[in-house]
């Protein structure tokens, strides 16, 4: 099998090819740093990284960047509110969302260029549109493009054309989609702009980008310094970005540049929380550092996402959570097992096993990035393999070559802790004491000991070679 994804644009499962292989262009629509994002939002991000590793693994050339919107209209209403200037708002978000990918284990893109960085860029792309005859000057001094001087408006979200409102105009980033008009490009300079520091010189105006255009600039910039291209390869994002966001990237970078803007258009669902959409707006938002702070292992929550296909919304629970963990837990114990298993290469059932994994493996994430199915592979694997590990069948080698090679992808091994000298004093002097205590056959003292390292996150294991330990 080779690589199909569902492609936004034709609605269909489409076999995957790059322009130029084995380099592929993928660009997605990073965070708007005006607070720091929500798991809703790092939802989407896990599904552009397990898109990023898997097309990785599949032996290409990525080159992937992801912006970060710095400027528009909500981080301009935050950074008034807070009394501050712009960049000095933003910037603890940024830094935020760096530590939050980090903890998710989320594969830094090549490039994040920042929309407040990126604005001469944008103001050659709006000079072009108008040189083209497809943007206009409003009386109100900003700059708009012409929806009905680009005919193929609505392909991405499904619009009928004959429904627009021709020649009416909004401002604002975000609108209804049964009110589609013609879009802000570039914003005449507001009092509030001036006093957060968001505004530009432009040779039609001083004022600042509009938040669809950011986008465009920013991704052609990138593809043209890297690739000599004007067409991505692959652009991802959220559900709710269709329309007005991605529709209006279309049409404004071809319009410009007269080629497709994107080959293929892939969204992730929505993260539901009791059946609703996780946001600020309906205030049941979960950060990622919530979760980390709450000692919520990465892997679980990687496991957990995987769980569902990125087509479909994922309900999130304290419960499903736990769940992924123990999955996480059984996972990290079949590595560790094959790990000190059997050293040599020879074959045997466990490489069997292995390869049957990687066929299964390999398969689901052709299929449009099953995941789930990937997933139950897996587990399959780890309930087969601990059968052969317990009948102490030959094969280890090669079978953690393959399990090392899925985790490439789907990251889901337990986050290794890490033990202070101190506390390793301590562990190895309970543990001795809970060995006298066994021998003296006192188990009231010895059960009390082992509660006492539970306590400290502490699991132990007796075996015919001693007793051994982990931190859980």
């Amino acid at each position: 099998m080779t690589l199909a994804l569902y492609n936004t644009l034709t609605r269909r499962v489409e076999p995957f090819a790059p322009l130029a292989p084995p380099r592929v262009t993928l660009y997605t629509c990073g965070p708007t740093v005006w607070n720091y994002a929500h798991i809703g939002n790092f939802r989407t991000f896990l599904f552009e990284d397990l898109l990023r590793r898997y097309l990785a693994y599949a032996g290409y050339d990525v080159f992937h960047i992801m912006n970060l919107t710095d400027v528009d209209d909500r981080t301009i209403k935050a950074a008034a509110a807070a009394g501050k200037r712009l960049d000095e708002h933003t910037a603890p978000f940024v830094q935020a969302f760096f530590e939050d990918r980090d903890y998710l284990r989320i594969t830094p893109a090549h490039a994040y260029p920042r929309a407040t960085q990126s604005v001469p860029g944008m103001v050659r792309l709006v000079e072009r549109l108008l040189e083209r005859g497809v943007a206009y000057k409003g009386e109100d001094g900003s700059i708009y493009f012409a929806i009905a001087k680009f005919p193929t408006y609505g392909r991405l979200s499904r619009l009928d054309a004959r429904e627009l409102k021709v020649g009416a105009r909004v401002a604002s980033d975000e609108y209804a989609k049964d009110d589609p008009r013609d879009f802000a490009l570039w914003k005449k300079a507001e009092p509030v702009d001036e006093q957060v520091g968001a505004a530009w010189d432009a040779p039609f105006g001083r004022g600042r980008p509009g938040w669809h255009l950011e986008c465009s600039a920013m991704s052609l910039e990138q593809i043209g310094t890297c690739c000599r291209s004007e067409t991505l390869d692959l652009h991802a994002g959220g559900v709710d970005l269709i329309f007005p966001h991605h529709e209006d990237e279309i049409a404004q970078s071809e319009a410009a540049t007269g080629k497709p803007f994107a080959r293929f258009w892939l969204h992730g669902e929505f993260l539901n929380v009791r059946g609703t959409k996780m946001s600020k707006r309906f205030g049941n938002f979960l950060t990622a550092r919530d979760l980390r702070d709450q000692g919520v292992d990465a892997a679980a929550v990687r496991l957990l996402f995987w769980q569902t296909h990125y087509r479909k919304a994922l309900d999130f629970s304290d419960e499903a959570l736990a769940a992924a963990g123990t999955g996480v837990k059984r996972l990290g114990e079949f590595y560790a097992r094959l790990g000190a298993g059997e050293r040599g290469k020879g074959e045997g059932a466990l490489s069997t096993l292995a390869a049957k994994f990687e066929v299964d493996f390999r398969a689901a994430l052709d299929d449009d990035l099953n995941a789930p199915r990937a997933c139950a592979a897996l587990f399959e694997f780890v309930h087969e393999g601990n059968a052969a590990l317990d009948a102490a069948a030959p094969g280890a080698a090669p079978a953690l070559g393959v399990l090392g090679r899925a985790m490439a992808v789907l990251d889901v091994l337990p986050t290794a802790k890490t033990v202070d000298t101190e506390l390793e004093h301590w562990i190895a002097g309970r543990i001795a004491a809970r060995d006298k205590a066994r021998k003296s056959k006192d188990f009231t003292e010895a059960d009390r000991i082992r509660a006492e390292l539970t306590a400290r996150g502490v699991e132990i294991e007796d075996s015919p070679a001693g007793t051994k330990w982990r931190l859980v």
